[in-house]
């Protein structure tokens, strides 16, 4: 019952960990990078879809990414999606081909963008003491049901903090990669 516990514990940090760097892959930097637009989700024809399941979203150079759908119908939904979203970028539609140049970031945009970084970071963190918070709930009522002797609930809660703080060290090492990365000009 112990190592279930942990077990999901482990899992539940790990898919923070997950999310997290998926989220960071969608902040922006000062280079293209695919991972901002990769899951911008686009309303074609009545069902949100991800970005990358209805075109080919290309690097074409530093500051330009390329987005060509599949479907000829799908640019303007796609170029309307980018438009609402958070980016702050102008999509220019040439034909069946869109084309997203990313303005240089100014210093106070950047700063901004380390702030989302670090409240992101933040949640993460919390979402990794709720899932540690929950196990220890778990051991404590298996110790008080004598399903466990006492030693193996304390060996438990301690295997459990070294895993709250591997997780937590991977936020702190996955969110100042980004900020280093964001502040780089």
């Amino acid at each position: 019952m112990l190592d279930e516990t942990l077990t999901d514990a482990k899992k539940r940090m790990s898919e923070t960990v997950d999310a997290l760097k998926r989220e960071m892959s969608g902040v922006r930097t000062g280079r293209a990078a695919t991972g901002l637009v990769d899951n911008l989700k686009v309303d074609y024809f009545g069902s949100e879809m991800p970005l990358n399941q209805l075109a080919q979203i290309t690097v074409g150079d530093a500051r330009l990414l390329v987005i060509q759908p599949w479907d000829k119908n799908a640019v303007d939904p796609i170029a309307r999606a980018i438009q609402n979203s958070d980016l702050s970028i102008s999509p220019n539609i040439d034909g069946a081909i869109i084309r997203l140049n990313l303005p240089p970031l100014t210093e106070d945009r950047r700063r901004d963008l380390v702030r989302t970084v670090k409240a992101r970071g933040e949640e993460s963190k919390v979402s990794i003491r709720n899932a540690r918070r929950d196990a220890q709930d778990t051991i404590r009522m298996i110790e008080k049901e004598g399903e466990a002797s006492q030693d193996d609930c304390q060996r438990a809660q301690k295997q459990l903090q070294k895993l709250t703080d591997d997780a937590v060290t991977a936020i702190d090492v996955e969110a100042a990669a980004k900020e280093e990365e964001v502040m780089q000009v």
